[in-house]
């Protein structure tokens, strides 16, 4: 049987995979500690999991609209009109799956075939993938030696063929927050070249100190209009599992995401959707809890990796650390690094080259104190083990 190109071309993402092997050997009785994946090691919100369990005991869990329950729309357009401080409608928000979900959806709906986007190293791994399957080129834009975005080199990108630019603040795999000026050179770009924005902020509420995350929309009306935000659950609510996100841009490519989703998965969860909209009317405490362990957490691990002689770009968001490790490489890059590392201390993490930015690794401190000083104290054991080269960069 013939399994179509653009399927069978089509990698497992990384993170998804490197963590199924942690698993797997943790399965097999080695203690392996798992810093590969991006999910909070807290439990959802008390409000929200008390409402999914209220859901279900109704019994009213059918379809609901393809767009998301109305009052959830409303609830998602009232949260993003304060926190963005610009207003959005019910009409202008459509309920998904994931923020995967809604990140593919609008990528469908705005890529035609052979359409370039650009997309700021590092980026998320399934970004690259996520547009071939659209029909798109995805172009990456190389970053300045922080791994900031280098706005000359956003600009020098564009060619006849450049339709959109896809951003991520504050970015996985390196925890950076845009700044302002970084942000309104960006969108600068974008409105000079007629380029939709997808904005990819799922980790918005995850940042540390007086940091504080910026989307286009809040830099003009011209950006607001060009500009869709992809947000969700799963990150500052500890939802995963749930699978519940949204899009919320212009009405017309709003319209158009829901009707895509109609005939690819019908409607949203209806359990998920009361669980978050109990979580937007009633803002748990357990989130700025969160936050505030997440910090502490990214304290320690920037203070060992230093005491480790490795560099890495300063994470005001998110929830990982992306360490320089090239001159700790060999042909195989940083994928045979994480192999061996993996193989040799029971220690998974993820290689720089699955977010497009060779020499690098990334760690995931979404998990407890104890074992993130474990996984770091095996970390430096593997280091003393290999021989340092020079570095490249």
């Amino acid at each position: 049987m013939h399994v179509s190109r653009r399927v069978a071309d089509l990698p497992l993402s990384m993170t998804l995979a490197l963590d199924a092997r942690a698993k797997e050997l943790a399965s097999a009785g080695r203690d392996v500690v798992n810093m590969t994946i991006g999910e909070p090691d807290f439990s959802a919100p008390a409000v929200c999991r008390e409402a999914a369990v209220a859901r279900i005991s109704s019994g009213d869990v059918k379809y609901t609209q393809a767009a998301g329950t109305p009052s959830l729309r409303k609830a998602l357009a009232t949260q993003v009109s304060t926190t963005r401080e610009v207003q959005y409608t019910a009409s202008e928000i459509v309920v998904c799956h994931s923020a995967k979900h809604a990140l593919s959806g609008a990528l469908f709906c705005l890529i035609e075939p052979g359409d370039e986007v650009l997309m700021p190293l590092p980026y998320w791994v399934s970004y690259a993938d996520l547009v071939r399957l659209a029909g798109g080129v995805p172009v990456p834009v190389p970053s300045t030696p922080d791994c900031r975005p280098d706005l000359a080199r956003l600009a020098a990108a564009i060619t006849p063929r450049t339709r959109g630019l896809l951003l991520n603040s504050p970015c996985n795999p390196t925890g950076v927050v845009w700044t302002r000026d970084e942000l309104a050179g960006a969108v600068a770009v974008a409105e000079r070249h007629d380029l939709w924005i997808v904005s990819d902020e799922i980790y918005r509420r995850l940042t540390y100190g007086a940091v504080r995350a910026l989307s286009p929309v809040q830099l003009s009306d011209a950006a607001r209009r060009r500009t869709v935000i992809v947000d969700g659950a799963s990150k500052a609510y500890a939802m995963t599992g749930y699978r519940i996100g949204f899009a919320a841009g212009p009405a017309p490519i709003v319209d158009a995401i829901a009707r895509f989703h109609s005939q690819m998965t019908g409607s949203p969860n209806a359990v998920s959707q009361a669980a978050y909209e109990a979580g937007l009317l009633h803002d748990p405490p357990e989130i700025p809890k969160m936050a505030a362990e997440f910090e502490k957490r990214r304290d320690l691990v920037m203070r060992v990796l230093a005491q480790l002689g490795l560099t890495a770009p300063r994470p005001d968001g998110a929830f990982y650390a992306f360490p320089n490790v090239e001159r700790f490489l060999d042909a195989r890059g940083s994928m045979g690094f994480c192999q061996d590392l993996l193989e040799a201390q029971n220690l998974a993490i993820v290689p720089g080259s699955a977010f497009g930015l060779e020499g690098y690794v990334r760690l995931s401190y979404a998990l407890g104190l104890p074992r993130i000083e474990e996984g770091l104290r095996r970390l430096g054991l593997f280091l003393s083990s290999r021989r340092p080269t020079a570095s490249k960069r």
